[in-house]
């Protein structure tokens, strides 16, 4: 029997949910089904993701310090630091970003949320989309193509993961 598929987020789906559509106060349930998910190894992110969002002093913050903590997976593995450089040296190479999109995202915790997913087999949770043409930054769902990680968006997790709430 195949194991269910585990599925890594990506700081804009914390970041999104928290100032738009799931606000703390208005859907305490996602966060709670998060956690829920997280504790059965369904969900989880990295810790260069936990970083980032730590860098606010706000709910999100406090939240990524307290009851999802535990769900910020080390990206320090050889597996994953080879996925990493590989990842690396394929952004460097593409003619398509700019320079300033290149260090960007190796300052991001983009690259290694896309090499944990690959050296360990998780889909990627992004808001965002792949774009051929752009120059100005180095989408997740680009990098996760050329590299064979499947990517989806919050609402197709949260469909897979059968979530759901009144």
């Amino acid at each position: 029997m195949m194991a269910p598929p585990v599925f890594v987020l990506d700081a804009n789906v914390f970041v999104q949910a928290h100032r738009q559509y799931y606000a703390f106060d208005l859907g305490p349930e996602f966060w709670a089904g998060l956690v829920e998910c997280a504790s059965r190894g369904r969900i989880e992110s990295v810790d260069r993701v936990k970083i980032e969002l730590c860098q606010g002093n706000d709910d999100l913050a406090a939240w990524a310090n307290g009851p999802f903590s535990h769900a910020f997976a080390a990206t320090d593995g050889d597996d994953v630091v080879r996925a990493y450089r590989d990842i690396m040296a394929w952004a460097v190479g593409q003619r398509q970003f700019s320079d300033a999109a290149k260090v960007d995202f190796a300052r991001s915790a983009d690259g290694w949320l896309v090499a944990y997913a690959k050296a360990r087999d998780r889909i990627v949770v992004t808001h965002e989309a792949l774009s051929l043409d752009i120059k100005k930054k180095v989408p997740i769902p680009n990098v996760c193509r050329a590299f064979g990680v499947r990517y989806v968006n919050t609402f197709q997790m949260m469909r897979e993961l059968g979530l759901k709430w009144a």
